[in-house]
């Protein structure tokens, strides 16, 4: 396993300490949660642009649409 060192503002830590107590969690495991969260969008994105660039812009959309419908567009 390995380890990170993180400089953040004390503000934004304390605000992470007091999000990882009210889950019930450590401030490691809260970041571990996080990052997770983050590589997981970030490969879904990779995924879905690798298809994208070998299918039809048309199935593209189609499924963003239907995503936009099942989720909600947030932008």
């Amino acid at each position: 396993m390995g380890s990170l060192y993180l400089r953040i503002p004390d503000e934004k830590h304390q605000r992470l300490k007091e999000l990882a107590k009210s889950k019930n969690i450590s401030v490691n495991q809260l970041i571990e949660e996080l990052t997770t969260i983050a590589l997981t969008e970030y490969d879904i994105e990779t995924r879905f642009k690798l298809r994208a660039s070998k299918g039809s812009t048309e199935q593209a959309l189609e499924v963003l649409e239907k995503l936009k419908q099942d989720f909600g567009d947030e932008n």
